[in-house]
């Protein structure tokens, strides 16, 4: 099988290729939301998910959904933070904190609150890490959790 994406990222930058086809982009990361940062983070945690079940191996597209679904919820998510907290630096405890304590506006349908919390604060960290174009850090992340709370892809 051919190199992933998620294997050699090094020369990829998705968000570098958005602005230069549509524009820079020159709002302050400082001033979005916590929410903001979760909405475009639970993305791509759901597309660094989607791309490493899909490289598994062909499979029918109800499987995939069904597997990805399994991983990108929110208690498999506050499970991935709560592994990985610990190893964040200073700065992404500070976001996810904030992601984790701000006030969500919607209701978990199929997590505790306690587990929707820290499934925003992730998706927030991710949301930053994302904006602030390190995908590298991210994925960093993502396979220490994975690792960590040994989830089967």
């Amino acid at each position: 099988m051919e190199e992933g994406i998620i294997k050699d990222c090094s020369d990829i930058s998705m968000l570098g290729q958005i602005h230069e086809t549509f524009g820079e982009s020159d709002v302050d990361i400082k001033t979005y939301s916590p929410l903001t940062l979760a909405y475009i983070g639970d993305a791509v945690f759901e597309i660094i998910i989607r791309t490493l079940i899909v490289e598994k191996g062909q499979r029918a597209a109800q499987t995939l959904h069904k597997h990805t679904t399994r991983i990108v919820c929110a208690s498999t998510q506050a499970a991935i933070a709560e592994a990985v907290y610990d190893s964040l630096t200073q700065k992404e405890q500070d976001v996810y904190r904030r992601g984790k304590n701000t006030k969500i506006h919607s209701s978990a349908k199929n997590a505790s609150l306690s587990d929707y919390r820290k499934a925003t604060g992730f998706e927030a960290l991710c949301g930053y890490l994302f904006l602030n174009n390190d995908t590298k850090r991210i994925t960093e992340i993502v396979k220490l959790g994975i690792e960590l709370t040994e989830i089967e892809l």
